[in-house]
Order: C-alpha cells, then structure tokens, then sequence
C-alpha cells in the first residue's frame, strides 16, 4: 500500500508508534527509574510499554471514524507535543488540576513558557505530523469491511492488554499500588483521562445552586475599634526560603527589623494557584474542597462584604481565581492602572493608591488583598527590579534546564527579596494609620516551587506525591501598636510559630481577626488566640 494512502486503523498505528517513540521520553525514563533494566524486570517493561501502545491505539480505536479520524488525531498531536515539552522539561503531569491553570493562565505568564525549545517540540511533535495526516488519503471500504476491521484492532489490543497484565500479574500489581505517579506522565492517555474529568466537573446532573454561609455573621456592638487589615497573597514562595525562618541567604533584611511573628511550618491547600487561592478562603478544607464547590458557596470575603467590611482585592497575578468575584477587584498588570512598570508591572504598585482607598472610606472596617507575581516562574529573572539582583549569577532564562543550580536559586532568592522590601513597604502603610486603626498584615503564598530538587522544577504535581518544597510555605503576621493586645495575645502567637498549620485555617483566622461573630466560625481553627470573647 501506498505511504499516500492507508487505512484508518494503519493510520491510528502509525500515530500510536510515533507518540510512544518521540512523546514519552518522560514517562519512560521514569518508569526505568522506578524499574531498572535487569533481567528480572526485562519481560515485565518490554510487557509495560505493549500494554501501554495497546490502550493507546484502544482508545483511538474507539473515536476515530471516517469523519472523526484526521480532526481527533491531529488535535492529540498538537496537544501531546506541547505536554511532551512541559513534562520533559520540567517534570510536571498534566492532570485536571494543571489543566484548570491552564484556562485560567494570562497571556503574559503564557508568553513566559514560550521559548525555542518549546516552539521545536510544536513543530516537529505536533505540526509536522499533523501536516501529514491531513494530506494523507485514507482508503474507505464498504462500511461492514471498516467495522470488521476496527473491531479486530479492538479485539485484538484488549486481548493483548489481558494476557500480558495476566502474566505479569505481580508486578502489574506493584505498579499500580505503588507507583501510581508513573502513569500519570502516560502521553496522551492520561491527559485525555483528566480532560474528561475537568469537563465533567462543569456538567454535574441537576441545577446548581449557590450556597450562602455564615448567614447569621455580624460584627457586634461592643467592637469600638476600626480593623485595617491588609492580606498579602504571596505567589510560589517557599518557606525554607526565607531568612526569617533560617534561611542562611539574607533574603528578609527589612522584615527583621519588624516585630512580627513567621510561622515555620504551614502547608498549602494544593501545589497551583487555582487549586490554593479559592480554598484559603473556603469554609471547605483541603479534604472537602473542590472546584465545584468554589464555584458554588460563598467565601470569606462574601461573610466580610455581607456584615459591611469595606472589601478590596488588588490582583497583579493573573486573576482571583472566582474568590473575588462578588466584591470590588482590580487588575494591576497593565500600566493603565499600575505606576509602577518596567520590563512587567511591579507589586509594589498595588500599594500606590491604597491611602487614596482607606481614606476615602470613613466608615466601617477596611478588608484588602494584595495577591502578588511573587516567585511565579520559570521566568524568576522577570520577578523583580535590577536593583534587587543581590544574588549572583543568576539564571536568565526560563529554560531552567540549561541554568546551574546555583544560578536557579539565586534568581528566585532575587524575587524572595523583592517580596521582602514589598512587605515592608505594606508595613510602613498600615503605620501611617495606627492613630484610626488597629492595623495588621498577614502574608501567605499559595503554594511553594520545586527548584530542581529530585528532577522536578515549578510546581502543580498532585498532594498525593507533590514534595513538601511544592507545599510548604511561609506566612507572616504583623500587627501595628495600636492593636488591642487584651483581645490578641501576641506572646502565645509568637509561641505557636513552630506548630504546624495550614490553609484550612485562615478562613477562621481572619474571621477572628474581623471579629465576626458567625456559626461557621471555628475557634479552634484560629491560628490567633483571642483572649477576648469572639
């Protein structure tokens, strides 16, 4: 036959070969960690990849018609070319939880991933191909010889995927008991697994409705004192990166001149922003949380709004991620909005109208989050000023594959020490006003970064197996002097800066520290020990 004309099960063959040969050096070269080539394990990985071109061409099988084939396999092209990249590179998975960051990505932190490599990778992986099976013609028999021959490719792969799991039982069993990372760098089966799982999860049977919380909230009477609390949402950071919690490098040389209080050991909700960012301010924990259930109940910041906190959410990251959909947001990573611009719009421009804000409210409690670019990388070179380039050298790419180590890190300690002038700039604001406020700032990131440690860069692995430099991450409190210390017993909060806490407890932390009285406020989860009544 023809290279120029094939059929269409020849057709899905040659896609499976030519995916299983040049889409999975990721996944292969994992599982030949976990599996070295002995000869106990021969028979097992020749059995593994069979199995696994098996269910690949299964799956093709069972999409791919006359009218279908070219469409579904050029678009699976494109698309595990761009994976192949992202998991190559940076040793990421892609499941449902990547891909819902990556519908909520920005342009701009797209256009920080693009580079050579990434646009070599689409060209030869995903067009090259692509262009050949759209010029292909494929030879169409009568309709029963084109069932026939698809359901012997059918039976033929389940057959063989049956006997060769069947033989191999034992470590079959092993390899998906305890290595269950493995198969989620499978290309493309897994990525077309979460695809179906995240567009599943906006088509749940029945109506939804959104659900009110803390519908009884109020601040009481007896509250006197006006709270300006500034919330920072940090981006990426980790918390063994900060000297105030022992790093050796200087990274917080103005926040040690402050006294304030850093907890060592907090962990985040998830390990991307889309996954953290609503779950911090859900009444859900990290065991119940869900997509579904952000999009459908209210938050802090609506029990806030709802008892007449004056709310505020100042983004220079790509979005609140839904959090801030009900109360007044604003974008600044536009010059429009933001002063302070250079080669990408800085944090420390979100401060620039603040005063403006409070005073203009002269009622009322003043609730505001500054959710930051922090860390976000790979780009961290982009992260901060020139002037804060303290650490050198420093990696200048986001190819952080082709940086030293020490180049990587110094580059993200930069950003580190960016945060650190930015939060001491927050600080200095909420001083101004100590004679109307008690005033405080807390500052929390959303979820760590990996920096090269164990093959893994950026971060989004599942909490199954993510590693702590993905989880852990650094949070901060400060309070001005005119703060009632009879109400917040500083000493005890400075006692508890080692015990271990989470996301899960800000949703109750900063109820406490609005002093709103509600039913879905749990005292025990308060991170701040309030010695008066809540």
């Amino acid at each position: 036959m023809s290279f120029n004309v094939v059929s269409s099960n020849r057709l899905i063959i040659f896609v499976t070969t030519f995916l299983m040969i040049f889409g999975n050096f990721r996944f292969i070269t994992n599982v030949l960690d976990s599996y070295p080539v002995t000869t106990a394990n021969a028979l097992f990985l020749i059995s593994l990849f069979v199995v696994f071109f098996c269910f690949t061409a299964l799956m093709f099988s069972v999409v791919c018609f006359k009218y279908t084939i070219k469409p579904v396999l050029i678009l699976i092209l494109m698309m595990s070319a761009s994976f192949s990249y992202f998991m190559d590179t940076y040793n990421i998975v892609i499941d449902d939880t990547m891909l819902d960051n990556i519908m909520k990505t920005d342009m701009a932190e797209s256009l920080d991933l693009l580079s050579i490599k990434l646009i070599l990778y689409i060209l030869l992986l995903g067009i090259l191909p692509s262009i050949y099976i759209y010029k292909v013609k494929i030879n169409v028999d009568s309709f029963r010889r084109e069932a026939i021959a698809r359901l012997k490719l059918i039976g033929a792969t389940v057959i063989i995927i049956v006997v060769l799991i069947a033989i191999q039982n034992g470590f079959y069993a092993s390899f998906f008991r305890e290595h269950k990372v493995l198969r989620y760098y499978a290309n493309p089966t897994y990525y077309v697994y979460s695809s179906a799982r995240f567009i599943k999860s906006f088509f749940k049977p029945g109506s939804e409705s959104f659900n009110k919380i803390g519908v009884d909230a109020l601040i009481p009477a007896s509250d006197v004192h006006r709270e300006l609390i500034v919330l920072v949402l940090g981006e990426t950071a980790r918390a063994d990166r900060f000297e105030l919690n022992g790093y050796a490098k200087s990274t917080n040389p103005l926040l040690k001149k402050e006294s304030l209080v850093s907890f060592k050991n907090v962990w985040a909700c998830g390990t991307s922003t889309a996954t953290s960012v609503p779950c911090m301010f859900s009444l859900h924990g990290v065991d119940e949380h869900s997509r579904e259930k952000s999009r459908t109940t209210e938050n802090a910041l609506d029990i806030l709004s709802r008892v007449g906190v004056n709310v505020l959410w100042l983004d220079n990251n790509s979005s609140s991620k839904g959090v801030a959909d009900r109360v007044p947001h604003e974008s600044y990573k536009s010059s429009d909005t933001n002063p302070v611009c250079d080669v990408e719009c800085r944090d420390e421009g979100m401060l620039s109208n603040l005063q403006s804000y409070i005073d203009s409210h002269p009622k009322g409690d003043i609730f505001i989050v500054l959710h930051q670019m922090g860390n976000h990388g790979p780009a961290y070179f982009k992260r901060y000023p020139a002037a804060f380039e303290k650490f050198v050298p420093a990696c200048k790419t986001n190819q952080l594959e082709s940086c030293s180590a020490e180049e990587i890190n110094n580059a993200y300690d930069n950003a580190i020490l960016y945060t650190d002038y930015f939060l001491s700039k927050t600080i200095a604001l909420l001083k101004k006003n100590n004679a109307k406020f008690e005033a405080s700032m807390l500052y929390i990131s959303d979820h760590g970064e990996s920096l090269g440690e164990n093959g893994l860069y950026l971060h989004g692995l599942p909490n199954l197996f993510a590693p702590d430099e993905q989880r852990h991450v650094p949070m901060i409190m400060w309070f001005s002097d005119s703060f009632d210390r009879d109400e917040i017993n500083y000493e005890k909060l400075k006692q508890k800066s080692a015990e271990k806490f989470s996301h899960d407890n800000l949703f109750h932390t900063i109820l406490g520290l609005m002093e709103v009285k509600t039913s879905v406020y749990n005292k025990s989860m308060d991170i701040i020990e309030h010695d008066g009544e809540n």
